[in-house]
C-alpha cells in the first residue's frame, strides 16, 4: 500500500577488523585478520500507516541511520523484512525511488553549480512529472517556501536555509507518498524552521503524505509528530504516541517562583527540602526541581512560601527535551523495557 511502511525483525551487521598498530601490523593485516561484528540494528519491528507523521530518535550511534538507509534502499538488510510503498527497498530500487522523498540534512539533491530552478527541472524529466503538475507545485512551494527568489541562483551561493527549502521542493516535486527526513531543520534559524515545519504539515494534510522524521531538534517532533519511536543499541525503545512517554515518563516537576523583592533572596537562600534542587536564575526568580514521587507540589510550596514572601508561583511540566535526555542517559530505560 503506498504510504505504508513495515519492518519485521529486521538485523543489520558489519564486518569489520581490527586492525594492528604500525607498519608491521599492516603487512600481517595482508596475511592475517582478526574480524569482528558489529550489530547496529538488532532485530526491530513496527509499522507506519499511510498518512502518519512519526518522529524516530535516538543517540548517536542508536541504530537510526542504518535503519533508515534500509528504508530507503540504501543499505541491504542483514536478515528480516521491509516493505515500503508496497516494494522491497533494496530489490525494486528503480520503481522504489520513484515513489519516495528524501531530506538529507547535512547534503544536498540539488547540483551545486547550476540554478536551482535547473536542478528542479531536471528532476521533473527524472520523475516524469507532467507541465501542469510542475505547474503547480512549484507555485504551491514559492506560497509556502518563498523560493521563487532563489530559483536563478546556483546552490552554492545559498544560504543553509534556503538551501533547505530547494531541497524540501525538490523531494516532493513528483508528490511521493512516502517522504524521510533526516535532521531537515539543522542549523536553520527560528523562521526558517517555521516554514518548514508549516510546509510540512500542510503537505501531510493536503496529501497524506506519509513522514518518516529523524531529528535531534525535539521541538521539531513536538509540532509535527503524534507518535514516536526511541531507538538505542539497535532496539527500539518505545513506539507509541508521545502523550504516552509523557505519561510514562513525566517525574519532574519544576516550579518557578518570583520574588516579592530582591531582599527576599537571602531568606530563599535558607530553603531546603530532601531532593529538591534549587536554582536561581536572577535576583527575584528561583526555580525547583523534584521528583513527584518524592515530593508532592503543595509540600513545596507551602514550604518555600514557609521561608520567603512569594509574588507569583509557575508549576511547569518537565519537557520532552528533559524526558528524553534522561532516556539517553539511561536513567529511564529500564522502565521502558517493563512496559
Amino acid at each position: 500500500m503506498l504510504g505504508q511502511v513495515e519492518a519485521a525483525d529486521l538485523v543489520k551487521e558489519f564486518r569489520t577488523f581490527k586492525r594492528k598498530e604500525g607498519l608491521w601490523g599492516a603487512v600481517r593485516d595482508l596475511f592475517s585478520r582478526e574480524y569482528t561484528t558489529l550489530r547496529a540494528v538488532d532485530g526491530i519491528s513496527f509499522q507506519i500507516e499511510p498518512g502518519e507523521m512519526v518522529g524516530y530518535i535516538g543517540p548517536n550511534g542508536a541504530g537510526k541511520s542504518t535503519s533508515v538507509k534500509m528504508l530507503t534502499g540504501i543499505l541491504v538488510p542483514t536478515s528480516g523484512v521491509v516493505r515500503a510503498n508496497g516494494h522491497v527497498p533494496y530489490r525494486e530500487r528503480m520503481a522504489y525511488t520513484q515513489s519516495i522523498g528524501v531530506v538529507f540534512g547535512q547534503r544536498t539533491q540539488l547540483w551545486w553549480d547550476i540554478a536551482v530552478v535547473e536542478s528542479f527541472r531536471l528532476l521533473k524529466r527524472i520523475y516524469n512529472v507532467s507541465d501542469a503538475d510542475y505547474a503547480s507545485r512549484m507555485a504551491r512551494f514559492d506560497e509556502i517556501l518563498e523560493i521563487n527568489r532563489y530559483l536563478n541562483q546556483p546552490v552554492r551561493k545559498l544560504s543553509l536555509g534556503e538551501r533547505m527549502r530547494c531541497d524540501m521542493a525538490a523531494a516532493l516535486i513528483h508528490n511521493p507518498p512516502l517522504l524521510f527526513l533526516d535532521e531537515p531543520t539543522i542549523g536553520l534559524d527560528l523562521l526558517a524552521k517555521e516554514n518548514i515545519r508549516l510546509f510540512l504539515k500542510e503537505v501531510n494534510r493536503d496529501y497524506g503524505t506519509t513522514v518518516l522524521l529523524t531529528t535531534h531538534d525535539l521541538s521539531d517532533i513536538e509540532e509535527l509528530c503524534k507518535r514516536l519511536m526511541i531507538i538505542d543499541r539497535g532496539r527500539i525503545l518505545f513506539d507509541g504516541p508521545l502523550d504516552e512517554l509523557k505519561r510514562l515518563l513525566w517525574r519532574q516537576t519544576q516550579i518557578k517562583l518570583e520574588l516579592k523583592d530582591a531582599s527576599q533572596g537571602a531568606a530563599m537562600e535558607q530553603f531546603s527540602l530532601p531532593g529538591v534542587e534549587k536554582v536561581r536564575l536572577d535576583d527575584v526568580t528561583y526555580r525547583l526541581s523534584f521528583d513527584r514521587e518524592e515530593q508532592t507540589s503543595g509540600d513545596v510550596i507551602r514550604h518555600a512560601v514557609g521561608v520567603a514572601e512569594i509574588r507569583d508561583i509557575f508549576i511547569e511540566p518537565e519537557s520532552i527535551e528533559q524526558i528524553v535526555k534522561r532516556i539517553y542517559t539511561g536513567s529511564t530505560i529500564s522502565e521502558l523495557q517493563r512496559r
